[in-house]
């Protein structure tokens, strides 16, 4: 482990503790309105794609109906990859019926990716990186889109402060890439403090 990996993993466990605790009288008050607001788990648990390859469980405040069709947004994510189409953080389409009226609100805001927080304590996930595949997605990546592998995935990145759902799959990628080459705990605590507010104004949420 080198010591830039060394003293991230620091980071990420101290601001994610940090995080963790600071938003518990929030995190309790989600898990009580999903619960109360429509049937089903509080949490939405996702096989994703981390370093390497590694699969692990990625979790979220579930924000659709128990009973939605997720080939839905499999044929939106492989239309975005294959035509480089914009229209989406990836991973939201817009107006989606699946979504309920609580979890479009938690979307806005990104409150629903909260539980995430664990993944980092977890060792899942870092603060910063690319965020992590869906494993169907590998399936249409171009050969150059696998480089975004090569570092831990993490809730926030680079694209996500230069655009949002401005920006094709490519265009992300891209980004996730330069991140990798210029990684440096400089650039990390950059794009975490630019992402508090384009995560509070809502701006390019779906």
């Amino acid at each position: 482990m080198s010591d830039y990996d060394y003293l991230k993993r620091i980071l990420d466990l101290v601001l994610a503790t940090i995080i963790m605790l600071g938003f518990l009288p929030l995190f309790l008050i989600l898990t009580i309105l999903v619960k109360l607001t429509s049937r089903g788990p509080v949490f939405f648990v996702q096989e994703r794609v981390g370093l390497r390859g590694r699969r692990f469980r990625m979790f979220k405040f579930r924000s659709m109906y128990a009973d939605a069709d997720h080939r839905v947004h499999r044929q939106y994510v492989e239309k975005l990859i294959r035509k480089g189409e914009r229209g989406g953080r990836t991973y939201k389409l817009e107006n989606d019926p699946r979504i309920t009226p609580l979890g479009r609100w938690m979307r806005k805001f990104s409150l629903d990716e909260l539980p995430q927080f664990l993944n980092v304590l977890r060792g899942d996930m870092s603060l910063v990186g690319p965020r992590p595949p869906i494993p169907y997605e590998l399936e249409i990546y171009k050969p150059w889109h696998f480089k975004r592998l090569e570092t831990k995935p993490g809730i926030t990145g680079l694209w996500q402060v230069s655009g949002r759902n401005l920006l094709s799959f490519d265009q992300q990628a891209a980004l996730d890439i330069k991140y990798i080459q210029h990684k440096s705990l400089a650039l990390d605590l950059t794009i975490i403090f630019k992402t508090i507010p384009v995560m509070f104004s809502g701006i390019g949420a779906v």
